[in-house]
């Protein structure tokens, strides 16, 4: 797994939201984005962390904080997601893996005995100029926002 580090610049990326509408990086040019990435949507943990997330979306954009959630779910399943838990952010529906791939986070992952390939849960908080300014690679569902805006 070759994942982005502080201090890299994110490349460009296009992807679909769950609505089916283009999210690019440069969109968020001139601001702070938090990119998080999460296994797959209405699973327990990834719920967890999305609502954290959403809970504290004031908080976050106070900070001066965009969001971008991101898995290899399908554009439906995405939307039911952000429908269901009424998520004020977007999810992109990175089937393809640009996205992933351009951050490294798919890789080699053990689950209950099992090896597999996967998106693994990191987030990234990327500056204004589109680099990467922290990595959180040990995300804490539960308390996500509190990890993002400790530093």
């Amino acid at each position: 797994m070759n994942t982005l580090q502080a201090g890299d610049k994110v490349p460009n990326f296009t992807v679909n939201d769950q609505d089916g509408n283009p999210v690019s990086l440069s969109d968020y040019k001139g601001k702070k984005l938090v990119v998080f990435f999460y296994p797959k949507a209405n699973t327990p943990t990834c719920t967890v962390e999305a609502c954290n997330l959403g809970e504290n979306y004031e908080a976050l954009q106070k900070a001066g904080y965009e969001i971008l959630g991101v898995s290899a779910d399908s554009e439906k399943r995405q939307s039911n997601f952000k429908t269901k838990f009424k998520f004020p952010y977007p999810l992109l529906a990175d089937t393809e893996k640009d996205v992933i791939n351009a951050f490294g986070v798919w890789g080699p992952k053990k689950f209950m005995g099992r090896e597999f390939d996967g998106i693994h849960r990191i987030t990234f908080i990327v500056n204004e100029e589109g680099v990467v300014e922290r990595v959180i690679d040990k995300v804490k569902a539960k308390i996500h926002t509190e990890q993002i805006l400790s530093e």
